[in-house]
């Protein structure tokens, strides 16, 4: 093997470890009720809330590429116990084969998303004024469904999601002057890692400033608690996300898109 080629190979292996590292810290970070192993497919179900994160199969190392059909199958199976249908999270942990039957069998592929980091040290995070997260769950809870427009009904099951949270979460809300929420978002502390989720911007709210405020605070706080690099989960059709995280200093770390089979099935 040449020099040039085991430097790549080289390369490709760290890349690899910085998304299982991400990988799990997102898993922690954002947990689903139920979680099974199928050699290293990670099959995530959620029947209380609908996150596509809380319900998909998750393979975490390329070389797991045994028996497709069969495990495709079986985890179809197990989504539909739970009234759900089978999704699969392609990152760069998915086999090549699994991606070639999928793609072979027509499964579609939507809401791709960019994995985004940031050294936290090197961030302009100045002049932010220090805010203390709120410690109401039921009141954050019931501002991330307003923001988000969410239905009522999936307020037992968000509950449910961030009371299972087991790293030091902030939780952050921004209000207008009449005391209704406009703004949220999440700040996991996870080790030497800070995560951000369920960061939005109520829709009547937006281009004025306060996602990046509530941003900056969020990283704030979690610099203060010893976090040294921060990561972000975006939408690749989300412009003014992806413009916000790159202008605070965010690089891409990696992409990941959904898959779904043709009607539904496996």
């Amino acid at each position: 093997m040449s020099r040039s080629m085991a430097i790549t190979e080289a390369e490709k292996m760290r890349q690899l470890a910085v998304v299982r590292r991400l990988e799990a810290a997102g898993f922690r970070a954002w947990p689903a009720s139920s979680t099974g192993f199928d050699g290293t497919w990670a099959v995530r179900v959620t029947a209380s809330f609908p996150a596509k994160r809380l319900n998909s199969v998750n393979p975490l190392d390329p070389s797991d590429n045994s028996d497709i059909p069969s495990r495709l199958q079986r985890a179809a199976k197990t989504f539909a116990e739970h009234g759900r249908s089978i999704m699969v999270r392609q990152s760069p942990l998915a086999p090549p084969d699994l991606v070639a039957h999928l793609d072979e069998k027509g499964w579609s592929r939507f809401d791709e998303s960019l994995v985004m980091t940031a050294d936290l040290g090197s961030l302009d995070l100045a002049g932010q004024v220090d805010r203390i997260p709120i410690r109401d769950m039921n009141r954050y809870v019931e501002a991330s469904l307003a923001v988000h427009e969410r239905a009522a009904a999936l307020r037992s099951g968000l509950t449910g999601v961030l009371e299972s949270i087991r790293p030091p979460t902030g939780l952050f809300i921004r209000e207008n002057k009449d005391g209704s929420p406009v703004a949220v978002a999440l700040a996991i502390h996870d080790n030497d890692l800070a995560g951000l989720l369920d960061v939005a911007v109520h829709r009547t709210e937006r281009q004025r400033g306060v996602g990046r405020d509530l941003v900056k605070t969020a990283l704030r706080y979690t610099a203060h608690k010893g976090a040294r690099t921060a990561w972000v989960q975006v939408e690749a059709d989300n412009a003014a996300g992806l413009s916000l995280y790159r202008s605070l200093g965010f690089n891409e770390a990696y992409r990941y898109v959904y898959r779904a089979p043709p009607g539904g099935g496996a």
